[in-house]
């Protein structure tokens, strides 16, 4: 396997596996909202997208993950948001998150970066394990919160 990062041209490579992301995690699909969103980061540079594409197929995409950044005032450094990683159905147990993710902790590195920032669902053990095996560490000390925000004032 190989990875890549994606630009504007892997866009319809990259929708229809971000959209079985989101549904996924029980989103509607939306592929041409999907798209625009997908678009929209990359054209802002918003995001690092990471691709992994099979050694004998450039058309065949294993897998992606979606970085965001931030920064940390603390430490005057910027962090970085593992928020999207997904591993198409056909491609599990063939190490793509663990390949994706080592590719983005290399990129973190060269930026300078303090550190990744990773969520999962509490009953997510296999990504709970696999993060666990490239080194990200449970937060213990903080506890975080979510706003929704609405339209009601």
């Amino acid at each position: 396997m190989r990875i890549i990062q994606a630009t504007l041209e892997h866009l319809d490579l990259l929708t229809p596996l971000f959209v079985k992301y989101r549904e996924f995690y029980g989103s509607l699909p939306y592929p041409d909202s999907s798209r625009a969103f997908l678009e929209k980061r990359l054209r802002r540079k918003e995001s690092v997208i990471y691709l992994a594409l099979a050694d004998d197929d450039d058309k065949k995409l294993m897998g992606f993950c979606q970085l965001y950044p931030s920064f940390s005032s603390l430490s005057l450094k910027r962090v970085w948001i593992l928020n999207d990683i997904y591993v198409a159905e056909d491609a599990r147990r063939q190490l793509v998150a663990d390949n994706l993710m080592r590719t983005a902790k290399k990129m973190a590195k060269e930026t300078n970066a303090v550190r990744m920032r990773v969520s999962t669902s509490s009953d997510n053990q296999i990504a709970q394990k696999t993060y666990e095996s490239i080194g990200f560490k449970e937060d213990t000390e903080f506890k975080n919160y979510v706003l929704p925000i609405s339209d009601e004032l």
